[in-house]
């Protein structure tokens, strides 16, 4: 087991994390789950294109608007929790001799939703 951090800039971010999971793969692992431990964050798994992955924000913005949301009186970032909601908070991931094993064109995604912050990423 190990972490990792990462560090995001903007509210709405998806960030290619899957050099910093690759380096945490056990040798004898035959698969990784990486998790992010954080309620207003996912993680996904698809193409790291840079046009896709701002495509990507985008549609998560325009599915939840910013307010309006009965959670807001508690400290204002339901969007944040809402967009978490529809990514989840982790994905497991086939490892075949030491490696990941994605298809050609999957990385591993970590998408915020409530930076910019310091954030932890585990890989079991």
């Amino acid at each position: 087991m190990d972490t990792f951090e990462v560090s995001t800039d903007t509210q709405c971010e998806v960030i290619d994390v899957t050099d910093q999971v690759s380096e945490r793969v056990p040798a004898d692992a035959d698969r990784v789950t990486v998790f992010s431990e954080h309620t207003t964050t996912g993680v996904t798994v698809n193409e790291a294109e840079s046009r896709l992955l701002s495509d990507f924000e985008t549609a998560l913005s325009d599915l939840v608007p910013d307010s309006g949301w009965r959670h807001d009186e508690l400290d204002d970032n339901a969007d944040a929790h809402v967009r978490s909601l529809l990514v989840g908070p982790d994905v497991t991931i086939p490892v075949v001799d030491g490696s990941l094993a994605l298809g050609r064109w999957q990385s591993v995604l970590f998408v915020e939703c409530d930076g910019p912050r310091r954030r932890t990423v585990r890989v079991v």
